[in-house]
């Protein structure tokens, strides 16, 4: 697209000194035996070549005619066909771009929606692609053309626009989503993103990261599931880490999957139920039972139920962890 714009511009160039320096075999209505001018001679390399052709300058002499035909013409078929060419491939872009969008939009369903390309919404998406996501499982919302430029880059599909709009979240496909994963910068902007993906899908799962904890209970409140306070998790990590180095480590490595360790969520197995937890599942952590949470050192968590989630720490197989 460039390197045609500047050929065109070349071939404006080139014939504007073409007519200029044969000046004197033209004559303008607007100043009759006058020479042309510099800028009459481009006004007329420029209506020739787009064919415009208004007639107020025309050549008269033999000579002139003689290069219009043999020279300015071909550079005119030449002008033509870098700007129908030019129109034809910015059209049939276009189309397939609107056809891509249309087959996306079709079979995408049961994907995730993050809305925030910043530092938490990277780490958020390389996240569940390290829990084995698939990508086109994957869709971002930002303002900025440069985060999704950046994201399109690493293969994933993006929606440009302000999520808290509802057209924007409906262009990605949010009512047929399984959650809604919000790591925006600010607390109110969250709110109103959970409000609107709320409303548009009832039964969306929606996990919101706030800056300040006291925001947490109207985020909730404005329908997130799940409420993650990054400011105070940052803090209390860092203070494990000073206080007791092992556990920060240990906890560094539960967040980054790729080090070898992970937590896992999965259901209670029909031949575990009925078991204590510990003797059911190795390295169980918690119980999550009717929407609560149960620490595995609580007694309520043994039995297992029917319907029982454990949560555990698991090995993963993305290499050994960092010493």
């Amino acid at each position: 697209m460039t390197s045609r714009a500047a050929l065109a511009l070349a071939l404006l160039i080139v014939s504007t000194i073409i007519v200029y320096l044969g000046r004197n075999g033209y004559t303008d209505t607007a100043e009759p035996g006058q020479p042309l001018n510099l800028l009459a001679c481009a006004y007329y390399a420029t209506v020739t070549l787009s064919t415009t052709g208004y007639g107020d300058i025309v050549p008269v002499s033999s000579a002139a005619r003689l290069v219009n035909i043999f020279v300015i013409t071909p550079i005119r078929v030449v002008f033509l066909i870098l700007l129908i060419g030019t129109t034809i491939e910015v059209l049939a872009e276009r189309t397939r771009l609107n056809w891509r969008i249309a087959r996306w939009r079709r079979g995408v369903s049961d994907h995730t929606v993050v809305a925030g390309y910043g530092t938490k919404g990277r780490s958020a998406l390389q996240t569940l692609l390290e829990a084995g996501t698939p990508a086109g499982k994957l869709v971002v919302v930002d303002c900025s053309p440069a985060a999704m430029a950046e994201a399109n880059r690493a293969g994933l599909a993006g929606v440009t626009g302000d999520a808290t709009r509802r057209q924007v979240l409906a262009s990605a496909e949010i009512a047929r989503a399984a959650r809604l994963v919000i790591a925006v910068g600010r607390d109110d902007t969250a709110v109103l993103i959970a409000l609107t993906g709320r409303q548009l899908c009832p039964g969306l799962q929606i996990v919101a990261s706030v800056r300040e904890s006291e925001n947490e209970p109207l985020l909730r409140q404005s329908g997130a599931n799940q409420v993650v306070v990054s400011s105070d998790a940052a803090g209390r990590l860092l203070a494990l880490s000073a206080l007791d180095p092992a556990v920060g480590q240990v906890l560094g490595e539960l967040l980054d999957r790729a080090r070898g360790l992970a937590l896992v969520e999965r259901a209670a197995a029909p031949g575990e139920v009925g078991l204590p937890l510990l003797q059911a599942a190795a390295g169980a952590v918690a119980v999550l039972r009717d929407g609560h949470l149960l620490a595995a050192g609580d007694p309520a968590t043994d039995p297992l139920r029917d319907g029982d989630s454990i949560v555990l720490v698991a090995a993963t197989d993305r290499g050994p962890s960092r010493r």
